[in-house]
């Protein structure tokens, strides 16, 4: 299925690469070349996914993602020159579903695309009910892709979204950070550990009442992590 795509980079050839690849898959691409327009045009269009140079005029791609998140679950894909993991993990804590780093080939760059948008939802109509499942005041409908909780709809990366997902087909199992690697292989391939332990921590901001003190999102002490059906006894 077609998507609606912004591209911002401040890189005009490299812009048009991206632009060329997009529209020769059959997506829909608008492009900016700045962090303001990026932000602007965003909230005017309501593209379906960002493809979000960090380095930009304005404002640059991390203050624009995160600006985004707060007020949309717009699929976004990062592009960076940084490497580290620190760099990384920013990205992923402000509200990122991947990221992409420099110089890459628009081939990979499309198949990245291609996974986030498969990974949205996108596709034939499934029976209502199918794919829901309810943990307390959680709802996951893996059908739709949504959360919500006590019926308030949360917006979840589609990391996060993979990780509770998987949580919630088996609750009260204990995860591995090792075995929820395997759920987020192929949205975020610069996963690690520590970007596990950086996904719960944002879906506990986001599901929890108290985060610092969770009680359906629990850590099993030298194990790794479940989804409870009895709420946990705050520590």
């Amino acid at each position: 299925m077609c998507a609606q795509v912004l591209v911002a980079d401040d890189d005009p050839r490299q812009a048009e690469v991206v632009r060329r690849y997009l529209t020769a898959e059959g997506h829909g691409a608008v492009v900016v070349h700045d962090g303001r327009a990026a932000l602007d045009t965003a909230r005017r269009l309501r593209p379906d996914l960002l493809v979000l140079d960090v380095m930009m005029p304005e404002l640059d791609g991390l203050q624009v993602c995160q600006t985004l998140r707060r007020e949309s679950d717009v699929l976004v894909l990062m592009l960076t020159a940084r490497t580290s993991e620190g760099d990384l993990l920013t990205g992923l804590e402000l509200g990122a579903d991947d990221y992409l780093t420099k110089p890459y080939s628009p081939r990979e760059l499309m198949a990245r695309v291609r996974t986030l948008l498969r990974r949205a939802g996108r596709g034939a109509p499934v029976a209502a009910g199918a794919g829901l499942r309810r943990i307390g005041p959680i709802e996951i409908d893996t059908a739709a892709h949504q959360v919500t909780v006590d019926g308030v709809r949360v917006a979840c990366t589609r990391g996060e979204f993979a990780i509770l997902a998987a949580m919630a087909e088996q609750p009260n199992r204990v995860f591995t950070r090792a075995q929820l690697l395997h759920h987020t292989h192929g949205i975020d391939r610069n996963s690690t550990a520590r970007t596990i332990d950086v996904h719960l921590m944002n879906l506990r901001r986001k599901i929890e009442r108290d985060p610092q003190r969770p009680a359906w999102l629990v850590t099993v002490f030298g194990v790794g992590y479940k989804l409870t059906t009895v709420a946990a006894t705050p520590q």
